[in-house]
């Protein structure tokens, strides 16, 4: 059995679609999804329903992301965050549109039952974004911290290649877990598309919500698979640009 873990989708269900088929998933593979389902390219709804069809017949592992959490609370609440429309909002509103109620239900079943974090047998975390707490994510204050931090990943790079892990000077938020698995933060801020590890802190964000691909990666070979740049799909959008 395979594990492999999926960046941040924003919508891009045809990219989503054609880097599955790239990976060859099967049914004994297990999928952790990073989360950030919506919010970017036109087919937020759409997204969210394909995943829902696909843990019917897939070992899958949901977690929340940050522009999940602002779409449920537009759904629930049906007020609109200005900041969230500027953001991709715009484009999942308009897609949520055209759903009936019953299916809406569905996505919100879908959004509350999303997991903070996965912790797996190996010590291997994966989360949306990261957490501060020194003692690790038990221990963690304020659970948005999952979905919405940026520090972790910060951090990670700025002790990659300065620090080993038995220096005394060695962050103890990157020790306490074997491997991180993270995505919210895309690495096209830093001109990759291209899943990066800093420390031991694995960014699987390769900005598919702008310019980049979406990308999968087996987390035991590293093996990675990345469909095209997302916005050619959507030749005729904007995305978050």
């Amino acid at each position: 059995m395979r594990t492999l873990v999926i960046g941040d989708i924003h919508s891009g269900l045809k990219a989503l679609k054609q880097v599955l088929q790239k990976a060859n998933i099967t049914k004994e593979d297990k999928l952790i999804f990073l989360g950030d389902y919506v919010d970017g390219w036109s087919e937020a709804a759409e997204t969210v329903d394909f995943l829902i069809t696909l843990n019917e017949t897939h070992n899958c592992v949901f977690l929340r992301g940050n522009h999940d959490e602002l779409c449920f609370n537009y759904l629930v609440t049906e007020k609109e965050n200005k900041e969230w429309l500027k953001h991709g909002g715009t484009a999942t509103a308009a897609s949520y549109s055209k759903l009936d109620e019953d299916t809406k239900n569905k996505h919100l079943d879908f959004y509350e039952e999303l997991e903070s974090y996965h912790l797996d047998s190996e010590n291997r975390l994966f989360l949306h974004a990261g957490f501060t707490n020194l003692k690790g994510i038990e221990f963690e204050f304020f659970e948005k911290n999952f979905y919405w931090d940026r520090t972790l990943w910060e951090l990670a790079l700025a002790t990659d290649n300065r620090l080993k892990e038995n220096d005394i000077l060695f962050p103890k938020r990157l020790s306490l877990y074997k491997e991180v698995y993270i995505g919210h933060t895309p690495l096209t801020r830093i001109n990759k598309t291209y899943p990066l590890c800093a420390s031991n802190v694995w960014n699987i964000d390769t900005g598919a919500a702008f310019k980049g691909p979406l990308s999968v990666m087996d987390i035991n070979t590293k093996e990675v698979w990345q469909s095209e740049p997302v916005y050619t799909f959507y030749p005729d959008e904007k995305g978050r640009n």
